[in-house]
């Protein structure tokens, strides 16, 4: 009996297996279906925001079986384009989508196309554009063929920051009207919950890329010299940079000259687990004994 009685155990415990994940998948299946329903459409396309059509921007319209409506033009600095049957439109600073909207009723509206179906596919972007210069490996102006633009994307666009550019950026321009400048900690942007740090590039921006922070340490060291200032550096970090104190060097004979906001030389006689700051020039005066 005991030979008959351990198949069927098997048996049984196999299905109650299966109708516990039959189960668990029909929680899983009605959670999710709740999560769905409880989101809105808006927020769970996350669609990116639309090209904004600028002063300069080359673009081609067609119209659907309209060959003879066919027309490749550039936006003017009044944001304006002259179109077959329509005339002078002004299209400048609408989104693509809006301006295909706009040429389309102006078709209908005046008899022209019944069912007009009008496309604008963006050739050159002109229109919109950002500066990035500085401490970066490709400096110039560059468009912004993506309306919702970040501060990351304009950076990798100039290849990214170059072996002498430092951690602070600044990015200036206008915002409704107004003088915007803002400075930018580059680690900080990628922490955690900083999302708000990549800001949205908008036409104008300039981007600028400071250099690095930098040390001087002269006299009795093994290396002395110019040295990157790194993030949190200490006066004994500093001189560890520069290869510590040779045989004829001192730590009481240790002085940092650093320049005031007044453009005054301090002398300055730290310990070594004070941070040093940019332009500080480290000396390491001579032992006497």
């Amino acid at each position: 009996m005991s030979k008959l009685a351990n198949p069927s155990r098997r048996v049984f415990g196999r299905a109650s297996h299966a109708l516990i994940a039959a189960a668990l998948l029909v929680g899983a299946v009605s959670g999710f279906a709740q999560q769905r329903a409880a989101t809105p459409v808006g927020a769970a396309s996350g669609a990116a925001a639309e090209y904004r059509l600028g002063a300069g921007d080359v673009i081609r319209i067609s119209v659907y079986q309209n060959p003879d409506l066919l027309l490749e033009t550039r936006v003017s600095e009044t944001g304006v384009i002259s179109f077959p049957l329509l005339g002078s439109i002004r299209i400048g600073g609408l989104g693509v989508g809006q301006a295909e909207t706009l040429i389309a009723d102006g078709l209908r509206n005046g008899n022209f196309v019944k069912q007009p179906q009008v496309t604008i596919v963006v050739l050159q972007v002109r229109g919109n554009q950002a500066s990035v210069l500085g401490q970066v490996n490709r400096p110039g102006r560059y468009p912004l063929e993506v309306a919702d633009t970040r501060l990351s994307d304009l950076l990798a666009t100039a290849g990214g920051v170059a072996p002498t550019g430092g951690d602070l950026l600044v990015l200036t321009g206008t915002r409704n009207g107004q003088p915007f400048r803002t400075e930018i900690d580059l680690p900080a942007m990628f922490a955690p919950g900083a999302r708000t740090q990549d800001v949205v590039v908008q036409n104008g921006d300039v981007l600028w890329v400071d250099r690095f922070p930098m040390i001087y340490i002269y006299g009795e060291v093994q290396k002395p010299g110019a040295m990157r200032l790194e993030r949190g550096m200490t006066l004994l970090q500093g001189l560890a940079s520069g290869g510590g104190l040779n045989q004829r060097g001192t730590e009481r004979g240790i002085r940092v000259h650093r320049k005031t906001a007044e453009g005054k030389v301090q002398v300055l006689q730290p310990a070594m687990d004070e941070l040093l700051k940019d332009g500080d020039v480290v000396y390491v005066k001579e032992s006497l004994f």
